[in-house]
């Protein structure tokens, strides 16, 4: 479909769309209409739809690879064309363009002022085609709360891309005036009606998955650019936005299961979490934090040990199989390996399907959204949280930085089991520094050699941890007795035979790690407040 590019139109007014998904069972969707906090605060019976809509890129997907939707409605006679984009670290916002157009062919023109030069070029070389189609049948409400008022769209249909479909069942909750906590309110709500999965996935996401035949994807965290300026307060709104962004991308690849990055990201979403709640410790009442992180401990326990056998299978085993062709059982190690990971995922998506796991990302939604940690401070943490967010970070950075260096205090002669607490103490100051170095210096080199210098020790440390996991692996299936004995043994070989190069390169990496400096101290002015970690977190 060749675009029509010879003269511009006048692109339609930006919106800005706040909207949260709620994924049900398609028996249980009808239901929802019975919800107590929509019988009380529903305007009227609401409105329902056909909804039919193709979306559109080019052979070569330029369009979503730049973040934009691109697709053509049909409800009744009226054809309206959608133009949809990622908004940033905020979970529930996009940007959207709308225009109407003639037929369910594409107008490429409108999109033209809305995209950069280089995709503008590209979208003039390649012409865009249909990828796939959406057939939903929607029911609208409108719902009123004192914080704001909510759409309701119960949809259910179904998306179709040549012989593959994907049912589709779920509430979709759009703000229309108020506060976007409003919507986190009737979210929470709606999941003491029945069981939920919040989810930020749009159709047009699972669509192109579907085309592709592939799962969903893992990003990785978004990274924060925080202006120095900006307020405590503001820091760790939008810290936390980035935390919850993170955890709602890792959910559907997690739970899909078919890409091993979406366990990962997923895990590693809960540790930044957690790290982030540890940060405020100082400032907030610890038994909302302490709440919010034993929620996240429980489920990320609940992942770990699919996370294990997925890097045992696709890593250590791989490797080790490649590396020793003539050994005998790696074939029946596999198999026992691939029984083992099938149960730990199926034991996490229990978890993840959990209503425990649904209350708590949708009350993490709500509580972020609404600052809930104002609540939960003391008139001085108040004024604390209004100053310069910038005096916080280069403290909390310096004393995490300390921590590491007390803890590997004669480095060379510490124990494994010192070594191990090293390893944890690195892993928290570089969760830490993703967050606050942005306020100190940005992503400059200073930054970016100080992040390079503590992954480098990180890597190095967890080789150890890697041999413990895969001991502890092994014995589980007790390789010994099942055939696979022999694939064992030259796993265990493999590694000790690795660790005999490990402690020149850990001792190196250490000691560039020491003898680097840190980039939130260079010209920055002596400080006043000194903060300290102790089992109840920071204090000054």
């Amino acid at each position: 479909m060749t675009p029509d590019v010879s003269s511009p139109r006048d692109v339609a007014p930006y919106a800005s769309e706040i909207e949260l998904k709620l994924l049900v069972a398609s028996d249980r969707l009808a239901d929802f209409n019975n919800a107590p906090i929509i019988a009380a605060n529903a305007r009227n019976k609401g409105t329902r739809k056909h909804l039919k809509a193709v979306y559109y890129d080019t052979p070569k997907r330029a369009l979503r690879r730049d973040g934009f939707s691109f697709r053509v409605r049909q409800s009744g006679t009226r054809f309206t064309q959608t133009v949809k984009t990622e908004s940033g670290n905020d979970p529930l916002r996009r940007g959207e363009w709308e225009a109407a157009v003639p037929s369910m062919t594409p107008d490429i023109a409108l999109a033209m002022p809305l995209v950069s030069d280089k995709l503008r070029a590209e979208l003039e070389r390649h012409p865009v085609e249909a990828v796939f189609s959406s057939d939903i049948h929607r029911h609208q409400r409108l719902v009123d709360l004192p914080s704001g008022t909510v759409e309701l769209a119960f949809d259910q249909g179904h998306l179709t891309s040549g012989d593959r479909s994907l049912p589709i069942s779920e509430i979709e909750l759009e703000l229309k005036s108020g506060s976007p906590s409003a919507i986190w309110e009737l979210a929470l709500r709606l999941a003491e009606h029945d069981q939920v999965k919040p989810s930020i996935r749009t159709k047009s996401a699972r669509g192109f998955d579907l085309a592709a035949d592939a799962p969903p994807r893992a990003p990785k965290p978004p990274k924060l650019r925080l202006d120095p300026s900006v307020s405590l307060d503001e820091a760790f709104s939008e810290i936390l936005r980035s935390c919850l962004l993170h955890l709602l991308q890792s959910l559907p690849a997690a739970e899909d299961g078919r890409d091993v990055e979406g366990m990962h990201q997923l895990r590693v979403a809960l540790r930044r979490l957690r790290s982030a709640l540890d940060l405020m410790r100082s400032v907030v009442s610890l038994s909302k934090l302490d709440l919010m992180r034993a929620e996240a401990k429980w489920l990320a326990g609940s992942l770990s040990g699919a996370r294990d056998w997925d890097v045992f299978r696709q890593e250590t085993l791989r490797t080790v199989a490649e590396g020793c062709p003539s050994v005998a059982g790696f074939e029946t190690l596999g198999a026992l390996a691939d029984e083992r990971r099938a149960s730990c995922y199926d034991n996490a998506r229990l978890a993840l399907a959990d209503r425990r796991c649904q209350y708590f990302v949708i009350g993490l939604g709500a509580w972020i959204e609404a600052r809930g940690w104002r609540s939960d401070v003391a008139p001085e943490g108040l004024a604390q949280l209004a100053e310069p967010a910038i005096n916080f970070a280069r403290n909390i950075l310096s004393a995490q930085h300390a921590r590491v260096l007390k803890r590997g205090r004669r480095f060379k002669s510490l124990p494994i089991e010192e070594r191990h607490r090293v390893r944890l103490a690195a892993k928290k100051l570089r969760y830490v520094a993703d967050f606050l170095l942005p306020l100190c210096c940005g992503h400059g080199k200073s930054a970016k050699r100080f992040s390079r210098r503590l992954a480098d020790l990180q890597q190095q440390l967890g080789i150890y941890n890697d041999m413990a996991t895969t001991t502890s692996l092994l014995a589980d299936i007790n390789a010994g007795s099942t055939g696979s004995g022999m694939a064992a043994a030259a796993i265990a070989g493999w590694q000790a035979h690795a660790m005999v190069g490990v402690e020149a390169r850990l001792l190196k990496a250490w000691s560039e790690f020491t003898g680097g400096k840190v980039p939130w101290s260079i010209d920055a002015p002596e400080q006043p407040i000194k903060l300290v970690q102790t089992n109840a977190g920071w204090l000054r």
